[in-house]
């Protein structure tokens, strides 16, 4: 017994036990942290044919090596780096038209897609070669389908509304940046804005928001642009300010009307 205890009070057994529980943990974090979902990677064959398009479209701006513009006087950056974005931010960009930028402004602005889909992905794996980001998503996440709507609205109007409106809609921000409407987006271009935070817009990783969470979202924001609107026109879901103007502009301009052909006719 004398023995046994002094066994248990060797040195060295604290040492064994904070090592044996960090494995633990470890491990345990391992088995049940969410997954990225990445989708496949790219070949070196689209790396190369992605810096020739890069070198040819993208370096006038962001540097023959990705490296970025450097701020103005103003302290606003030219054209940020984009060692480190990943390929999703580049897919995002390229495939939303935003990118190549038309005209320096607040906000770059969204318009017709100038690349093919494969020309974006070779972009997207250059950029992706440059140093590590986050990846395009799987199929499987970047989807309404098995999304469930209530949880992702729940989690839609913690995270974004403030911003987007609860219906995805948009709204105006400061110096003239805006948070553009959601009705038309895709749901990939959905999950990658929320992983890499363009424009005015914070990151949500999978550490923030699962990639089921994210699919909840979408699922939301799916539902919400395709769910008809009992009471009549919606006004495009930018909730009371354009309810209210209709109602005074055209229910108070409705009731003047009427007295002044009323006070017309008794006269």
């Amino acid at each position: 017994m004398t023995a046994l205890a002094a066994r248990r009070r060797h040195p060295l057994a604290l040492v064994l036990l904070i090592a044996l529980g960090l494995l633990a943990t470890g491990g345990a974090y391992a088995a049940l942290a969410p997954q990225p979902a990445a989708a496949s990677t790219a070949s070196a064959d689209d790396v190369q044919q992605g810096k020739k398009l890069f070198l040819a479209n993208c370096s006038s701006c962001h540097g023959l090596n990705a490296q970025g513009a450097p701020a103005n006087s103003e302290g606003d950056v030219a054209a940020p780096s984009l060692i480190g974005v990943g390929a999703a931010a580049v897919d995002f960009q390229v495939g939303t038209g935003r990118m190549p930028l038309a005209a320096p402004g607040p906000q770059a602005q969204q318009k017709k897609v100038q690349f093919s889909q494969k020309e974006i992905s070779q972009l997207a794996a250059y950029v992706a070669s440059l140093a590590p980001g986050p990846s395009i998503p799987s199929t499987e996440y970047a989807t309404a389908e098995g999304g469930d709507p209530g949880r992702g609205g729940a989690i839609f109007r913690v995270n974004c509304a403030m911003c987007h409106n609860f219906a995805g809609a948009g709204g105006a921000l400061t110096r003239g940046k805006y948070a553009p409407s959601l009705e038309n987006t895709t749901p990939k271009h959905i999950y990658e804005a929320m992983i890499t935070g363009p424009q005015s817009m914070p990151v949500f990783n999978d550490s923030n928001i699962t990639p089921q969470s994210k699919r909840d979202v979408i699922a939301y924001l799916k539902t919400t642009s395709n769910e008809p609107n009992a009471g009549g026109s919606s006004l495009g879901n930018l909730g009371p300010v354009p309810e209210g103007l209709f109602a005074w502009v055209v229910g108070i301009g409705a009731l003047i009307g009427c007295a002044v052909w009323l006070g017309s006719k008794a006269a």
